[in-house]
């Protein structure tokens, strides 16, 4: 049984939001209007399953009290009406603790992706290619834009290491189960024995932070400029436009070279910046978190993994689902279909916070 009082707050605060929405000196204020807009859309489905579950509690006790009243036909219709109900609750009662699961603030929130190569040397700068190639489609199958901050190429192709942001609607609560170690196991095209390899690639997403969630002083941080480069080590232009930022607090290291202006590289660098000493503030803040970064990006090595990639089976594995759900044809994911994973993912965390509602 949900706790009644839980829900008339709900339902107050629901109310509360609307009379201060119509009250014309907060009309005025364009921001104070948008979040609570914004709480107002958020608590509306709620609400509308609150008074559905209200309702049917109702009804299930005036039928009770006319079974124990009446007697013969009226009986038998109003026990046949309870049992109706008694059918429909569990469902209607199981979509409200859904929904009142509390979000997660940092889930609309755009995302910084880092894709690194592990273990496996050529082969995995060439898996991690693959995954950047990966979460493009995606992001493009779910109309969303995506740039990249940063890059280092691998001697035969791929990656050694790639950053890029992500942007459109709840990009960090969806990109945020693909946080860890990613293993493949196929015949390298670098292999001329044609023996299988196994090789490894890290994946940390983070939500990425705006000015106002972490102030950043000119005092703390010491900026380089250098000349870019691009694969193989060759110059990419004859002007000082590479950025590196370090941030002395912390010793964090940020570099971005990806564009010819030293202006925009600077920009992209400190959206990086920003957004990992976001994802530590969140941290420390919340230690219960299930992937810290530090957790999300792991060693590189082959242990730890949360999927592998198995291109002889043409099968990928999640190795943090059972069942039915485990096994996807790898065809389909590389070629960015990972909803189905990332949607199991989702239900599988849901349930476990339904248990502890």
């Amino acid at each position: 049984m949900i706790e009644l009082e839980k829900l008339e707050k709900i339902k107050h605060r629901f109310e509360e939001i609307e009379q201060m929405m119509a009250d014309p000196a907060i009309a005025t204020d364009a921001q104070r209007m948008s979040e609570l807009g914004q709480e107002h859309g958020e608590l509306r489905d709620v609400v509308a399953a609150i008074e559905r579950y209200e309702n049917l509690l109702q009804e299930r006790a005036d039928l009770r009290e006319m079974v124990e009243d009446e007697s013969g036909e009226m009986a038998a219709l109003a026990q046949d009406e309870l049992d109706t109900i008694e059918e429909k609750l569990p469902a209607v009662e199981a979509d409200l603790k859904t929904k009142l699961i509390p979000k997660d603030p940092e889930d609309k929130k755009d995302a910084i992706v880092e894709i690194r190569a592990g273990t496996g040397g050529d082969e995995a700068a060439l898996f991690a290619g693959d995954l950047y190639r990966m979460y493009t489609k995606f992001a493009e199958k779910h109309n969303w834009s995506y740039e990249v901050m940063d890059a280092s190429y691998g001697s035969h192709g791929g990656f050694k290491e790639i950053i890029f942001g992500v942007s459109g609607p709840e990009v960090f609560g969806t990109l945020k189960y693909e946080s860890g170690v990613h293993r493949v196991q196929r015949v390298p095209e670098t292999e001329s024995s044609g023996r299988i390899h196994t090789s490894a690639a890290t994946v940390a997403v983070l939500p990425e932070a705006e000015e106002v969630d972490i102030d950043i002083s000119p005092n703390d941080i010491n900026i380089d400029y250098y000349r870019s480069s691009g694969p193989g080590g060759q110059s990419v232009n004859t002007t000082d436009s590479a950025v590196r930022i370090t941030h002395m607090p912390t010793k964090l290291v940020v570099t971005c070279q990806d564009e010819k202006s030293q202006h925009k590289n600077k920009a992209k660098a400190m959206r990086v910046l920003r957004s990992r000493l976001y994802e530590r503030k969140l941290e420390e803040q919340r230690k219960e978190r299930d992937e810290a970064r530090q957790s999300m990006i792991g060693s590189g090595d082959r242990s730890g993994k949360i999927r592998t990639y198995n291109f002889p089976q043409d099968r990928v594995t999640d190795h943090r689902l059972e069942g039915d759900l485990k096994n996807y044809a790898l065809q389909d994911i590389i070629e960015g279909n990972i909803d189905p994973i990332i949607e199991s993912l989702k239900a599988e965390e849901n349930a476990e916070r339904l248990a502890r509602l």
